[in-house]
């Protein structure tokens, strides 16, 4: 697979969130959140302010609580988002690590027209686990003005999806919540050649069993110091999740599997199929995969953030020109 290293946007400037326009204040990789800022935006957030050893405002990333008033800081600061809760047992991701995904695709759309990043309602993600947060097509739509199409498995995320986008104005009539019925299925009665979206998005569960998780979360917080060895204490994990978004059958690379195939029986379905890959040491396993599935590109996307490195796999049915020609069809209605 081809590597392309995905880079922080330019810097941006003051300004009102407007559909399609950038954020004044989204931080980018390696800026420090304006604490004071995201306190005027969001005041509960201020509870959770304390100094790191250097003197350093900050909060405790270990705390969920203080995670998911930070992100309800910077989605109302960026985006304008009002109204935004989830269910405590929600996964609540990091909101500059999930721009740094749709930066990336952005940069993937782009390529195929010319370096420029295609901006505005033509163009139609497909959220494969959009989740009770609704994080991927807040920020999508605040940074690009895409539409989405959001799906999950979880009666309970999608009522809290729904919930967001009725609640702000941003998102109404630009995202569409769509429940996947059928367990193990990613495609399957959610997406058909007539939807034809520009690019699908996907934060595949990580782990393949629901003790693989509680043994990562045991490991991470004996390491932080949180939990002595050997405690019987299992410890939150600070961004939470339910089970369908931290494990399934086979973990990330059975779920990508059944993805791959899929894509394969609706190649005219999507522009570019893309998801997130966690362990570099499954990118064999995953090469595999999509050789058998005999996409005509594939793409190894490399994400950097402090010492934290990502992987995104993108794969299409579609040749350059072929994909030009559905993006210029698509600007034209």
């Amino acid at each position: 697979m081809g590597k392309n290293a995905a880079r922080s946007p330019p810097s941006r400037t003051a300004g009102a969130v407007r559909s399609g326009a950038r954020p004044s204040h989204a931080p980018a990789r390696t800026e420090r959140y304006d604490l004071a800022r995201l306190c005027a935006a969001h005041p509960g957030l201020a509870r959770w302010i304390r100094r790191n050893p250097l003197g350093q405002q900050t909060i405790d990333f270990s705390d969920p609580d203080a995670v998911r008033d930070l992100n309800q800081a910077l989605l109302m600061d960026a985006y304008g988002i009002t109204s935004w809760d989830i269910p405590r047992d929600a996964l609540c991701p990091g909101v500059p690590g999930r721009r740094d995904y749709l930066t990336s695709v952005a940069q993937l759309l782009g390529a195929d027209a010319a370096g420029v990043v295609p901006r505005g309602e033509h163009v139609t993600l497909l959220d494969i686990g959009v989740g009770a947060n609704c994080i991927y097509p807040i920020i999508g739509r605040g940074e690009y003005g895409w539409r989405f199409i959001g799906t999950d498995i979880d009666p309970v995320a999608i009522r809290s999806a729904q919930g967001i986008v009725q609640g702000n104005s941003l998102l109404r009539g630009m995202v569409e919540i769509r429940r996947q019925c059928a367990a193990g299925a990613i495609f399957r009665d959610v997406l058909t050649e007539r939807d034809q979206v520009t690019a699908v998005i996907c934060n595949p569960p990580f782990h393949a069993s629901l003790a693989q998780v509680r043994g990562a979360a045991r490991r991470k917080w004996t390491n932080l110091g949180h939990v002595k060895r050997g405690s019987a204490v299992l410890p939150a994990a600070n961004f939470g999740g339910r089970e369908a978004e931290l494990w399934c059958p086979g973990g990330e690379v059975g779920f990508l599997g059944r993805m791959i195939a899929e894509s394969a029986a609706l190649p005219l379905g999507s522009s570019w199929y893309t998801a997130l890959v966690a362990q570099a040491a499954h990118l064999p396993a995953i090469e595999r995969l999509l050789k058998r599935s005999r996409p005509l590109e594939t793409r190894l996307l490399s994400i950097e953030r402090g010492v934290k490195q990502s992987r995104i796999v993108a794969w299409s049915f579609l040749g350059p020109a072929a994909r030009r020609a559905r993006a210029a069809e698509r600007s034209a209605r």
